[in-house]
């Protein structure tokens, strides 16, 4: 079996609000699908968290590198694409690409050999697993609606982020939490400034501070409490602060991971399975994680591809028990065929089938997909 071309189809017309200061349009692509297609007709299908511009351009650059290869020798692919792209920009688009070439392959891989990817990664450790229901803060009044429609579909677990939090005052900080807490009740709850967002106010006073007040209402873990790079500081933080510190979501490669693990700055590290390196990056990164005492938790405000990369790397990591849910987006609700329910739990099925497990929706890619029929001959 060989690899006979590369595929994109960016997502536009439904794409989520972020949160950012600049705001994310309906019809802004920030999330590309990538396709491997093979001579012998499997396809798998990845997930990158970029714009489908700079996601085709990093695979014209790819291409001599993939085109006649073995999509099954995945891991060998991937460290040549990481390895290839020293002079060209590794850790940024590149970087994101390949996270979608990688989950592609280890979908066909598991194609291939009639087998869930989970079992290849090392095992399905479980069955089900935990999602928390990832939503944007906003005032009391709507956000609360929001929390309490969402309890009543089922899911047991939540995180508020971004918004005005750690950007006006401590009072409209408090204020947030507070409520969320009333409409969540004893359920889960985690809570995430957003210190990704260009420019983020907050530094590491305010975020001790902060931390302090999220104990008092029995927060999960505190996510991007600073700056991503501000490496010193989450070691400072963590050590002080009475709630889990988190993050980790725009870092890349197992390598710009390291760091942060050994110097233990983190009580749960987030990787984003689309932006980092793909499954195989995560999975690495797991490993460290668990060897230091690290849960990894995987970023997912992506798409259906992304979130189903996340269940199976859930099933491979022993201590992954819980995924992210980007709710209300279409990207995760329609994307894949049958969509994606919970059971009496509160729990989601890890997908058993070969591969990632999924078939995309033809419907929800002619509807939001910029070329729908990139993955046609994943009809399988």
């Amino acid at each position: 079996m060989r690899i006979t071309k590369v595929e994109t189809c960016g997502l536009r017309g439904a794409t989520p609000e972020g949160g950012w200061s600049n705001e994310l349009r309906p019809d802004d692509v920030v999330h590309t699908l990538v396709a491997v297609h093979t001579d012998e007709g499997v396809v798998g299908v990845g997930s990158a968290f970029t714009t489908e511009d700079l996601v085709r351009g990093a695979i014209d650059l790819f291409l001599p590198h993939l085109i006649g290869q073995n999509p099954v020798e995945v891991e060998r692919l991937t460290e040549t694409l990481h390895q290839t792209a020293f002079w060209m920009g590794r850790g940024g688009s590149l970087t994101h690409a390949t996270s979608a070439i990688d989950i592609a392959l280890w979908d066909i891989a598991g194609q291939v050999v009639e087998q869930p990817v989970g079992r290849l990664l090392g095992g399905r450790h479980r069955e089900r697993v935990r999602p928390y229901a990832s939503v944007l803060m906003d005032e009391a009044g709507p956000m609360t609606e929001n929390l309490l429609a969402l309890a009543d579909e089922g899911f047991t677990a939540f995180k508020i982020g971004w918004w005005k939090f750690g950007r006006v005052d401590f009072a409209t900080d408090e204020r947030t939490v507070a409520a969320a807490r009333a409409a969540v009740g004893d359920r889960l709850l985690a809570v995430d400034a957003g210190g990704s967002e260009g420019y983020f106010p907050g530094n590491l006073a305010w975020a001790k501070r902060t931390a302090r007040m999220l104990a008092d209402y029995d927060v999960a873990w505190f996510e991007e409490a600073l700056a991503p790079d501000d490496l010193e500081g989450f070691v400072e933080l963590r050590a002080s602060s009475p709630v889990p510190i988190s993050g980790g979501e725009v870092l890349t490669r197992r390598q710009g991971f390291a760091p942060y693990l050994n110097r233990r700055a983190f009580d749960i590290v987030q990787p984003d399975t689309t932006k980092g390196g793909g499954l195989s990056e995560s999975r690495r990164i797991g490993w460290q994680a668990q060897d230091q005492g690290v849960r990894l938790i995987p970023h997912g405000w992506n798409t259906g591809v992304g979130l189903a990369a996340d269940l199976q790397l859930a099933a491979a990591l022993s201590a992954t028990d819980m995924v992210e849910y980007k709710t209300g987006s279409a990207y995760i609700d329609e994307l894949t065929n049958g969509g994606w329910s919970l059971d009496e739990e509160g729990l989601l099925a890890i997908p058993s089938a070969p591969g990632l497990g999924i078939t995309l929706n033809p419907e929800a890619l002619e509807n939001y997909g910029t070329r729908p029929t990139f993955a046609d001959s994943e009809q399988r």
